[in-house]
């Protein structure tokens, strides 16, 4: 390592080249690949009958290899004295017509149109450096001067972004057709101290007439068909994707990390649109895995994506340690993509995986694919659109692991977060339907969309369950409170579950909620069940803004608030709700817009301790007494913030006896034929502790 140069400007320098190949002697530095490496592509450009002027050509052996293979028009030209002398030396019993000059590349003595290639193996990336890039283009502009109409640059080079953007803008603005190609490293060569840039080889063919519009292509390897991209930010953007792949592949061949949580993603090489998303999830130190467990491939079912299991670095390290391999692949699978069958996939990956195996493992060897019972899982879209505050969603349909149907709304920013989901029950016309058809059933079978209705009993969020399960504290169920009459104000809409379970379960129940997004309002109405009415309304507008406004009207208490808003800015360490809705300002108008017994629930997601801390402060300030509850798998917690001051060493132990006589409540209800509340009231407090 030590004959790398230190600084790229020391790269580019005629004394660095003295002293390099100096030091260097007589070993061959190949710098960018050997011959092998590169003979596929140099022979698909260059034909045996070409004059070749190899630009900046070092003491490799590239040119000695060309001509014993039958390139006798070589025209090797260097800056450096000492290598040229040295080749003239080493060549000249054994290849008397190869011959070495000392040239500057930047004004040679050859006539103009004298060459049809000419060759560069890594002189381009040397001289870019020099002169913010004014010594490479008087190459270039002289290598375009001395090649003939038809005739090739063909340069070896690392494709660092500000040496292959001046080349390849160069080219483009003279009209030449550009190429590239991307040599991978063979799989099983890696070593520690191989590069881990992959090696690219650069095409410029000169035209007689300029193109009228650039044309742009990458290939990989010798022969791989070429991409047509149609900007050269495009190009360079592809360069930077094959690049970072190279590191990662070099970085998971040569060593394990089981705290990097190394991901890619393969897209479908005709749309270029996203296909598979793989993470790497390798076993801790030390784990006692059987030899034979190197490596795996484990597929998640479609609609499974956002599993916790699968979505969170602690469920893949347990799912990992489940399977007990050395490395597990994670493999998601993307919407707007056909997927034929588990075979299909597993033929679709098998030539990639192997890129991602661990250190030593024989190139040979079986890498089983696991799966959750066997299948692909289950997706189907059916709706999409756009809003202006959140941007394109979409509306989808999925099996569960446990075998139920669920609807989701995700919006495509964010796709590894399910902003709404509802469970989906057989409507009355898909009952009748099945039972006319129910004797060939099969077990893959899916009701269509059309026979399917949204289950408003079931929550499928387990944050939405404790926020139900929080009205306990309001002593509803008890004989004092019978018939006394709830009223909820909800921030955040959703696919509208939380409030509609609200409105169809909870006795006496009326429900004002607020929504900033009209699409998402639309949405919850077409396809997740909501029902407006007389006891279920909403306003729709900024959150803040409603609360600021009904304290400042004054006649409107609740006896429950409840915040379940996301936070759109994603760089901050809390993700609900938006910081401004838990300043001490706000939550004090909270306070005051509460009946004396009444409840502030807040959904809290907060990845910083410190600020949860700060936000714990300010509710603190304001409510006497708080109850909180983290959701297992997930970062959400529950805040129940009472007006009241309640007495420590009871609340909790009332609250047991409180949850039986709510949930009784909550039993006796039906506001829709054959639907029930699916919800263990006693169970979702069990966890709440005081803070």
């Amino acid at each position: 390592m030590s004959l790398l140069p230190r600084t790229a400007e020391e790269f580019s320098s005629a004394e660095y080249w003295e002293r390099f190949f100096k030091k260097r002697g007589e070993r061959a530095f190949e710098w960018y690949g050997d011959y092998n490496k590169l003979c596929g592509v140099l022979h698909k450009y260059i034909k045996v009958q070409d004059k070749v002027l190899v630009v900046g050509c070092g003491n490799s052996e590239l040119s000695e290899q060309l001509y014993d293979v039958g390139y006798k028009h070589l025209t090797n030209i260097d800056i450096s004295e000492t290598v040229v002398a040295h080749m003239n030396q080493r060549n000249a019993e054994r290849r008397p017509d190869l011959t070495f000059h000392q040239v500057d590349a930047t004004q040679t003595p050859y006539e103009d149109a004298s060459f049809q290639a000419a060759l560069d193996k890594g002189t381009l990336d040397a001289m870019a450096s020099e002169e913010e890039g004014a010594l490479a283009r008087r190459m270039i502009t002289e290598v375009s001067r001395v090649l003939k109409v038809g005739g090739r640059y063909i340069c070896v080079t690392l494709a660092q972004e500000t040496v292959i953007k001046l080349a390849v803008e160069h080219f483009v603005h003279l009209g030449w057709a550009v190429r590239l190609h991307c040599l991978q490293e063979e799989r099983g060569k890696e070593e520690e101290d191989t590069f881990a840039l992959p090696v690219f080889v650069l095409i410029c063919t000169k035209f007689r007439q300029p193109m009228p519009t650039p044309i742009l292509e990458m290939c990989i390897g010798d022969d791989g068909a070429p991409v047509r991209h149609t900007q050269v930010c495009e190009l360079l953007s592809a360069v930077r994707e094959y690049q970072a792949y190279s590191v990662l592949r070099k970085r998971l061949r040569t060593s394990t990390d089981p705290g990097s949580n190394l991901s890619l993603t393969l897209c479908n090489a005709k749309t270029g649109l996203p296909r598979y998303t793989l993470t790497v999830q390798d076993c801790p130190p030390g784990a006692k895995v059987p030899r034979s467990n190197q490596f795996a491939i484990f597929i998640v079912p479609r609609g499974s994506e956002t599993a916790w299991l699968y979505s969170s670095t602690e469920g893949r390290k347990q799912l990992a340690a489940s399977a007990n391999f050395r490395r597990v692949v994670i493999v998601s699978m993307h919407r707007n993509q056909e997927y034929t069958d588990m075979q299909a996939v597993q033929s679709e990956l098998s030539p990639v995986v192997m890129d991602l195996a661990p250190p030593g493992m024989p190139t040979n060897q079986q890498v089983p694919f696991l799966s959750v019972g066997g299948d692909l899982g289950w997706r189907e879209e059916v709706s999409r659109g756009v809003s202006q505050l959140s941007g394109e969603y979409c509306v989808e349909n999925v099996r569960g692991e446990d075998g139920e149907l669920y609807r989701r709304l995700v919006f495509l920013s964010n796709v590894s977060l399910v902003q709404s989901e509802s469970r989906l029950i057989p409507s009355n016309a898909a009952a009748s339907s099945h039972k006319k058809k129910n004797k060939k059933k099969t077990k893959a079978a899916v009701t269509p969309s059309a026979y399917l209705s949204v289950d408003s009993g079931f929550l499928c969020c387990a944050h939405h369950e404790v926020m139900v399960a929080g009205l306990s504290m309001l002593g509803m169920g008890t004989a004092q409170n019978k018939d006394v009459p709830v009223s909820v104000l909800l921030v955040g809409l959703g696919g509208g579950g939380l409030p509609q379970f609200l409105r169809d379960f909870v006795p006496n129940a009326t429900v004002e909620v607020v929504e900033l997004d009209p699409v998402v309002l639309e949405v919850a109405k077409e396809w997740f069940g909501f029902r407006p009415d007389d006891h279920l309304t909403v306003t729709l507008g900024d959150g803040l803004e409603r609360i600021c406004s009904l304290e400042k009207e004054g006649g409107h208490v609740f006896d429950v608030i409840m915040f379940d808003v996301d936070n759109k800015d994603s760089s901050l360490g809390m993700s609900c709700p938006p910081a401004a809705f838990v300043e001490t300002a706000v939550l004090q108008k909270v306070f005051n817009l509460l009946t004396p017994r009444g409840l502030f629930i807040l959904n809290l997601v907060c990845r910083d301790p410190v600020l949860r801390t700060n936000v714990l402060e300010r509710v603190r300030s304001v409510f006497p007494t708080i109850l909180s509850r983290k959701i297992a798998e997930e970062i959400n917690e529950i805040l129940l913030c009472s007006r009241e001051e309640k007495d420590a060493a009871h609340i909790l132990p009332s609250l047991s006896k409180a949850a039986k006589n709510f949930q009784s409540t909550l039993s006796s209800v039906r506001t829709e034929p054959k639907q029930r509340p699916h919800i263990d009231i006693a169970e979702m407090i069990k966890g709440l502790k005081l803070e």
